[in-house]
């Protein structure tokens, strides 16, 4: 071999192993793993053999995703929508919650917590660069498409956090009180213009609008009533609607997804469609034309309680004629929790507790079918992918 073809396989073989563990050129979704519930016959407690929380950066290019990175020691938590993770725009950040964290006074116990942690996804390793604080229960995280403002909702509070985003820098900005301690806030959706978010309430049943000017974020007076305890929200990319699961009660009774008009003058709810017990989250695609709902389908429930299931559910939504129309439905894992749709809306993934995995769906418009599944450190309690609200 001459010195030429020497120095061009050496090369190679660095630039592979500078690649190895970054984000460059991947398709990243991030599952943030919770390694302290352990859940008995629908009992939850503290795990005594618990992994630490961590977060796990996947790649989706490919036939199967593939994990670039595990960073360790990330507080995160189950408790709240599976948005507890969100990526910004340019896939160089990501923000953790946790809503709860083992008490210190008492292994035994959950109580809240406020961690907000940052963790640079271009770094090589990925690695935290920022420990913060949100609010007491911080849990869904919103970014706008700008990549300049995030949103995170405390369900301690009845308060959402501010943060400013600029390079690698988040910064705290304040926060808005919805005027109730007890209102529970679970999830702020930003509009894809920033002008605007859509806060879900679990303590008091409803959705409100939130105005944005810059870094300045009120409380407007249009309030939307649409389900039970409403939890996980999303837009779709052109503005024109919204997407809302209600959790319900947890008592064994069908729940629901709502379609918010957002073209209304004021904002309404078009539709409103029965899924099953607890539908934990929901996705949209980026070409906005299919929705993905985690429905927890009792798996999280006591058998003796008559609402039990082995596994839980995946469904497929579209929007027709101002209606939820269901297009395709699969099994899901134990207590299951976020979907995330691949860019070109063929793979879908879906987190759950009891497996402790990430599982891999393909669709083709019409049939949702598994295809694998990626183990994780703990269960999977939050999954996001870039461009997700």
């Amino acid at each position: 071999m001459s010195l030429g073809s020497l120095a061009r396989v050496m090369l190679l073989v660095w630039t592979i192993a500078l690649l190895s563990g970054s984000t460059a050129g991947a398709e990243v979704a991030v599952s943030a793993n919770d390694g302290k519930p352990k859940l008995t016959d629908g009992v939850v407690t503290v795990d005594p053999n618990r992994a630490p929380d961590n977060i796990v950066i996947l790649d989706l290019k490919g036939p199967m995703p593939k994990v670039i990175a595990t960073v360790d020691n990330v507080p995160t938590s189950v408790v709240g929508p599976p948005t507890s993770v969100a990526i910004t725009p340019d896939e160089s950040l990501a923000l953790v919650s946790a809503s709860t964290k083992v008490d210190p006074n008492d292994p035994t116990k959950f109580v809240n917590d406020n961690a907000l942690t940052v963790i640079d996804l271009k770094a090589n390793p990925p690695a935290v660069i920022a420990k913060l604080e949100a609010g007491p229960g911080a849990t869904g995280i919103s970014i706008n498409k700008q990549g300049t403002l995030a949103l995170v909702a405390n369900r301690g509070d009845g308060t959402v956090s501010i943060f400013t985003i600029s390079g690698k820098t988040v910064t705290p900005a304040g926060k808005v009180d919805t005027g109730n301690p007890k209102s529970v806030p679970n999830h702020p959706a930003i509009s894809p213009d920033g002008t605007f978010a859509l806060l879900t309430r679990s303590g008091d049943h409803m959705t409100t609008v939130l105005s944005i000017d810059g870094s300045k974020v009120e409380v407007t007076k249009r309030n939307i009533f649409a389900g039970l305890s409403p939890d996980a929200i999303e837009i779709t990319p052109d503005g024109a609607w919204a997407v809302m699961a209600n959790i319900g009660m947890g008592q064994g009774d069908a729940d629901t997804i709502s379609l918010i008009d957002l073209k209304a003058n004021p904002p309404r709810v078009a539709d409103t469609a029965s899924v099953g017990q607890s539908p934990e989250h929901l996705t949209i695609s980026r070409d906005g034309k299919w929705i993905a709902v985690s429905v927890q389908n009792g798996s999280n429930r006591p058998g003796v309680s008559g609402f039990a299931s082995p596994v839980g559910l995946v469904q497929i939504y579209t929007i027709k004629n101002r209606k939820l129309v269901k297009v395709a439905e699969a099994v899901q894992g134990g207590w299951p929790q976020g979907v995330a749709f691949s860019h070109d809306g063929k793979t879908l993934l879906a987190g759950n507790m009891v497996q402790k995995s990430v599982w891999v769906y393909s669709f083709d418009g019409k049939t949702l079918k598994k295809k694998g599944e990626v183990p994780m450190k703990g269960g999977s309690a939050g999954l996001r992918i870039s461009g997700g609200n």
